[in-house]
Order: C-alpha cells, then structure tokens, then sequence
C-alpha cells in the first residue's frame, strides 16, 4: 500500500500500534491511558486483516512505550506490531512478544492465593506461549491469559 491510500493519516513523530485484534482496540486505549493524553491519538477498528481477520489501529502522535507498558500490552494483544516514527518514517519495527516472566501486571484469579490476600506484588511464569497459559509463582494454579485480569 503506497502513503497515499493510508487509511488513517500520517504521524510525524510516535508510536503506531498495528494488527490489534479489533475486539481487543478499545480494551489497548484505556490499558495504556491513551484517552489522556493531550497529543494527538487516532484510532481505527475493524479494517480488514489478512493476519487478525479484523484488526484495530492506533496512532499515538510524540510518544513511545516504556517496556513495563509492552509488557501489559503483550498479554492483552500478544503479536501486535509497533512501528517508531521519526520524520514521518519507520525507523523501527518490532512485534511485541510476551516475556517469559510478569511481575505486578496481572492478577492471580486464585481467591486463597497469598498476592489476593496480603499487599504484595504478583509474579508469573508464562509456561506455554502459544496458548498463553501463566502460572502463579505463589500458588501454583495455572490460567489462560485471555481470561486474566490486568492490573492497572
């Protein structure tokens, strides 16, 4: 697709979040804030995707991701692509991949697990990240990263 057929217009200097699945668009904006910024945002959704089916689309003019916010991102939309713009230009792009370990970012959905019942931080490991299932370090009860709650 050549810049003129751009379905949303262009940023000079940002982050461009792509490939998000459509359903997961908005549930992106409030996870990483983006409704309170005072730059710029541009969001798209259900443009047709040969990789998601649907996907959504967001541009986020002068602002890029800490790796905590990749993180968070990568267990609610695991696989999007981020495109850095500089001077209207993608100088890097990067598919955003689950690491192996999450610490303080979801929350054990295990009532009697420790992290629900005392002020700490949760921990888990992802023990399979094709089918994205985590693993409480505390009590040890597996679940599946699409039914995980997020702590914001």
């Amino acid at each position: 697709m050549n810049k003129k057929e751009r379905l949303v217009a262009a940023i000079e200097n940002g982050t461009v979040i792509d490939h998000i699945p459509s359903d997961k668009t908005f549930q992106v904006v409030n996870l990483l804030g983006l409704a309170n910024l005072s730059s710029p945002v541009t969001v798209g959704y259900n443009y047709p995707s040969t990789k998601v089916g649907k996907k959504g689309i967001i541009k986020i003019s002068d602002r890029y991701f800490t790796d905590d916010e990749l993180s968070r991102l990568s267990v609610l939309a695991p696989n999007v692509v981020l495109n850095i713009i500089r001077g209207y230009e993608v100088v890097e792009k990067k598919t955003v991949v689950t690491p192996d370990e999450l610490h303080g970012i979801v929350k054990c959905n295990n009532p009697v697990c420790v992290t629900n019942n005392e002020p700490m931080s949760t921990f888990f490991t992802v023990v399979d990240k094709t089918r994205g299932v985590l693993r409480c370090h505390y009590c040890d009860k597996e679940q599946d990263m699409d039914k995980v709650e997020i702590i914001l």
